[in-house]
């Protein structure tokens, strides 16, 4: 008689937690760009650089490790991002090159708006998150909202006032992320998120 013996595998995922690259990247690039909104200095190579590269190369690599990990808000969360920033770049080097118009007002003002009501939906979806994500969520909206205010009226207090709360976004962003880093290599819940 053949005895039959049963085994049970469980798997642990041990890839890192590519949130706080994420948020870190979205974050400090809000925080500096929002500077130059408050009217601190002018958009220069820094921006366009952390564009590039933090804040859209760090969010796509984001994206991509939260799509192996089965997270889709994360995976579409710094994927859409992380091309914003890419987008936004284009928008601002493309014409210096000559090889496309910069955007007018109203279409720029569009664009905002757009970004703003994907944002609004995934702060919607947020609610099922931690209150930290919540947080940069609503604060991501409100901005790209007044942004869009700035656009269309062309008035340079509502893009001055985005700034400043583009500045609090932004360090939303870079909390939550260094929380997550500090709570994860604590493994206990050091700071609130």
């Amino acid at each position: 008689m053949v005895e039959e013996t049963e085994n049970r595998v469980t798997l642990k995922d041990l890839t890192a937690n590519p949130a706080p690259l994420g948020l870190l990247g979205f974050g400090l690039t809000t925080v500096l760009l929002n500077i130059h909104n408050a009217g601190f200095y002018p958009i220069n190579s820094m921006i366009l650089a952390m564009g590039i590269a933090y804040g859209g190369v760090a969010q796509i690599l984001a994206c991509w490790m939260e799509y192996k990990k089965g997270n889709t808000f994360g995976m579409v969360a710094f994927g859409s991002y992380g091309l914003f920033w890419w987008s936004f770049v284009l928008l601002l080097i493309l014409p210096k090159m000559g090889l496309a118009t910069a955007p007018d007002p109203v279409s720029l003002a569009s664009y905002l708006f757009m970004w703003g009501l994907f944002t609004i939906v995934m702060f919607f979806a947020a609610l099922k998150l931690s209150r930290g994500l919540q947080v940069v969520f609503i604060t991501l909206a409100v901005l790209f909202f007044l942004l869009t205010a700035g656009e269309l009226t062309g008035n340079s207090t509502i893009t001055m006032i985005a700034g400043y709360e583009g500045i609090l976004t932004g360090l939303s962003a870079v909390y939550v992320g260094l929380a997550t880093v500090i709570n994860e290599t604590y493994k206990r819940d050091v700071l609130m998120v």
